[in-house]
């Protein structure tokens, strides 16, 4: 959405960049990827069940990933199938103590940018051709 998009003050660790590598994008674009979002709450939640579970506190932006794996299983055992599901634990979440602090009290909001806001910061990007 571009370097002037000022996202809300959420938390989403490293995921606040708003930026995507040009190999994502292609992956995404030829359908070999799907873009997915998720509340930061339900997030936090599979990140807990997880600590609980595991005793690591991953980091938000493992556990956005792990919420999609668990997406991923549930859906294959409704279907009665099997599925082999890999996700990215890429770290811990010992920087991000202050968030699932919030989350445990109840103070972590979730957050949906308006889409005349990003609208509006799309609109500023330059237009380029493509081929």
């Amino acid at each position: 959405v571009g370097h002037g998009f000022m996202p809300a003050p959420i938390h989403a660790g490293g995921l606040r960049f708003h930026g995507d590598a040009p190999t994502l994008c292609s992956l995404h674009e030829q359908g070999y990827i799907e873009a997915r979002a998720y509340e930061q709450n339900e997030v936090f939640a599979e990140a807990v069940r997880f600590a609980r579970s595991e005793g690591f506190i991953m980091a938000p932006e493992s556990s956005h990933a792990l919420r999609g794996a668990v997406q991923e299983a549930l859906a294959a055992k409704e279907e009665g199938s099997e599925r082999t599901i890999l996700f990215g634990l890429s770290g811990h979440g010992h920087f991000d103590l202050g968030a699932f602090d919030a989350y445990l009290a109840g103070q972590l909001e979730d957050y949906t940018i308006p889409q005349a806001q990003l609208d509006e910061a799309l609109s500023r990007l330059p237009k380029i051709a493509t081929t």
